[in-house]
């Protein structure tokens, strides 16, 4: 008998441009509201369905994300069954690429890449409520990588907006090799310390413009920069030599870090400026790359 052929989806890393923390719940956790995008380079994920929930981890990350009982990947597919009659699972092939608690979402990314093979293996549309609660279970970012495309995204990560129309931002991705507790960062978050200035994306053209765009973001800010710093503060080293790179129009940490992006006009200047930096810091982890788009 033939082996399934297996079924595969990438897992794109996921960016908050922008990340407001608007309080911290009662239940501990915080309300917030952050403009995410996604890059054009993520894990891949495949699935050969039928038999048993089994997770093959490979990939230069491989060892970073721990134990295969506790990926995202297994919890997502287990919080599915709890919610699908019969649901068919099966062996689960894991190429690892992004950075482990990193900012990235990479976690996240594979976790909802599953759902989305384990919709397609057992016909279930990607808006049934059933796959969307699941994404939600599994972790609070899983549900605005279940259909990765541009998104404002509020409360604690489950309201999404409809997908946004924004330009294709070239971005150079950098992390100095520190993995941060996204618990122990929020946990450092003043509310003295933060911004209230809302996000506004009505003055955009359609299609929008980039430095229309750029200027919007200048205004923003990411909450959670300054207590990761005070955990890390390799991040603020990050952050000082990405904006003194050529042709840098922005720099900013992404999610709770410790990763940092910086966007360009063109990709031939976030090329240069991933060359420049890597012969300065060797060591850091790097990627050019196109957010959004």
């Amino acid at each position: 008998m033939l082996s399934p052929v297996p079924l595969v989806e990438s897992a794109p890393a996921k960016v908050n441009l922008t990340l407001r923390v608007l309080g911290r719940r009662a239940d501990s956790y915080h309300d917030i509201e952050s403009l995410v995008v996604f890059a054009d380079f993520g894990d891949t994920l495949s699935l050969a369905p039928g038999g048993a929930l089994a997770l093959d981890l490979r990939g230069p990350r491989a060892v970073e994300a721990g134990d295969e009982a506790d990926n995202l990947v297994i919890k997502a597919a287990r919080a599915l069954a709890e919610r699908v009659a019969g649901l068919k699972l099966g062996a689960f092939h894991l190429e690892k690429i992004i950075p482990v608690a990193a900012g990235l979402g990479g976690g996240s990314a594979d976790a909802a890449a599953a759902l989305r093979l384990l919709a397609r293996a057992n016909g279930l549309e990607l808006d049934d409520p059933r796959l969307v609660d699941a994404a939600r279970a599994t972790g609070a970012d899983v549900p605005v990588c279940l259909d990765p495309r541009s998104r404002l995204m509020r409360g604690i990560g489950e309201v999404l907006s409809a997908p946004l129309d924004l330009p294709a931002m070239p971005a150079l991705l950098v992390n100095p090799g520190v993995a941060l507790s996204t618990k122990a960062v929020f946990a450092g978050w003043s509310a003295a310390a933060s911004r209230p200035a809302a996000l506004d994306l009505g003055g955009l053209g359609k299609p929008p413009n980039f430095a229309q765009l750029l200027q919007v973001l200048s205004q923003q800010a990411n909450d959670l920069e300054m207590p990761a710093i005070k955990l890390s503060p390799q991040i603020a080293k990050v952050l000082v030599a990405l904006r003194a790179l050529p042709g840098c129009g922005l720099a900013r940490m992404s999610g709770s870090g410790a990763s940092c992006f910086a966007l360009f006009a063109s990709m031939a200047e976030a090329n240069a400026a991933a060359a420049l930096l890597r012969a300065k810091y060797p060591d850091w982890w790097q990627r050019s790359s196109v957010l959004g788009g």
